[in-house]
């Protein structure tokens, strides 16, 4: 499994700092210090994505809508299918949010 790879103590404190955030004007604050604009618009192009494959759209309108890659869209989709869930969990948690 490839997140075996990922583990370690210096990811598991960036996790811990991530979990220790309270709003989403706190994620604002850390995101823009600890990342670059565009590695943030790059996660946030791979979530956005990862929604509209679940939702069934096509490539051609995913990259169209989101000015994704081909290849970044295989990736996403890639995970979709054969990764650890990481996407699908969170989407799902987003969704039953935004429900209630």
């Amino acid at each position: 499994m490839q997140i075996d790879k990922l583990r370690g103590e210096q990811l598991d404190q960036l996790f811990e700092a991530i979990l220790s955030l309270k709003d989403k004007e706190e994620c604002y604050r850390f995101f823009d210090d600890i990342a670059t604009i565009s590695e943030i618009q790059s996660l946030t192009q791979r979530l956005q994505v990862a929604k509209m494959l679940r939702e069934g759209h096509t490539y051609q309108v995913i990259v169209n809508e989101s000015n994704a890659s081909t290849t970044t869209i295989s990736r996403v989709k890639r995970c979709l299918d054969y990764g650890n869930d990481g996407y699908q969990m969170v989407l799902d948690r987003v969704e039953d949010k935004q429900s209630e």
